[in-house]
């Protein structure tokens, strides 16, 4: 059972990559891009998130 468990709770290895390279982008843009689309550093997370599920 803990295999299951297990399975379920970790990312998957090619989506955490994906997110760690979401982050890099999203920290690599000048407060004048970020303005312009109007995010916040908060909201970089779940940014990332939605950007590695796709």
């Amino acid at each position: 059972m803990g295999f299951l468990t297990e399975l379920f709770s970790r990312p998957r290895p090619a989506e955490e990559q994906r997110y760690r390279s979401a982050m890099v982008l999203l920290n690599g843009m000048s407060n004048a891009e970020r303005a312009d689309i109007g995010i916040k550093p908060a909201d970089f997370p779940r940014i990332a998130r939605r950007m590695a599920s796709r």
